[in-house]
């Protein structure tokens, strides 16, 4: 049950570009955490892009556009080396997104919170990693 936020400056990427990271950051976020490409996990995979108005999100030293990216995460759902990929990837659809090079990303943050266990919540009841993890194990076995 994953979330991953995208906070930028207004303006900064296109009406297009807006909706192909909506799409493809929480895909690539439920890739890393290994979970089933099917109906049910996709709609657990939430995507919010947040837009802050002009002069409301700057960095000291130049006027140029910053990207901050929140996942938040079971705790568990991802080995180092899974957030390392996730790190990369998701930079990188940024950097396209906005038309920006390589060299551009220092001004993409991603910063991954991990959900200790008992402190997600969904329907009404605690979600444990442990039961999506045996759910996301036996959807894949069943596919």
């Amino acid at each position: 049950m994953p979330m991953i936020q995208l906070t930028l400056p207004s303006g900064t990427l296109s009406a297009e570009a807006r909706s192909g990271l909506l799409k493809s950051l929480p895909e690539t976020l439920l890739k890393w955490e290994g979970a089933p490409d099917n109906p049910f996990f996709r709609a657990q995979a939430w995507c919010r892009l947040e837009e802050v108005a002009d002069g409301g999100f700057a960095a000291l030293g130049d006027d140029l556009p910053r990207f901050r990216i929140d996942v938040t995460v079971p705790a568990g759902a991802l080995s180092d080396r899974r957030k390392a990929g996730l790190i990369e990837e998701v930079t990188e659809q940024v950097l396209v997104a906005a038309g920006l090079a390589e060299g551009d990303a220092l001004r993409v943050w991603v910063l991954i919170h991990e959900q200790p266990e008992g402190t997600w919540g969904a329907a009404g009841n605690v979600v444990k990693f442990q039961e999506l993890a045996a759910l996301a194990q036996e959807q894949r076995a069943n596919a």
